[in-house]
């Protein structure tokens, strides 16, 4: 008898390892505009998340999409600020910086995980190979 799931490790590890790395890039842009003011259209940086969803054909994970959150921008009072309104109020991107270091901290386990599983992988090839010789 024959089990065939359709899903190799390899596939199921590396697809989680590349939707993952995805997430860090989207994380990292975050982080590094966390006090931008100004997106280029006068208004605050918005925060940005990878949506993930099951990948159906190969098992495993990919990115759906990317998602502006949109949640409200904090003001804060600087009158000397070159983007304070007349009342010397700034908008805030809505990007919270111990929110997007836990998230970075969570991609960076499941990347390492699913390294894991691969590593582990290949030690049983080599293992079953080692058996047959």
């Amino acid at each position: 008898m024959k089990i065939d799931s359709g899903f190799s490790p390899v596939d199921i590890a590396v697809s989680g390892m590349r939707a993952q790395g995805k997430n860090m890039e989207v994380i990292s842009s975050n982080v590094a505009n966390v006090r931008t003011t100004d997106d280029g259209k006068g208004n605050p940086y918005r925060r940005i998340e990878a949506v993930l969803r099951a990948d159906e054909k190969n098992g495993g994970v990919e990115i759906d999409k990317i998602v502006k959150d949109m949640s409200v921008f904090e003001s804060i009072l600087d009158p000397g600020h070159p983007d304070a309104d007349e009342r010397g109020y700034v908008l805030m991107p809505n990007v919270k910086l111990p929110t997007e270091m836990m998230n970075l901290t969570i991609a960076a386990r499941v990347y390492q995980a699913n390294a894991a599983v691969l590593k582990r992988y290949q030690k049983m090839v080599e293992t079953t190979l080692e058996l047959l010789r």
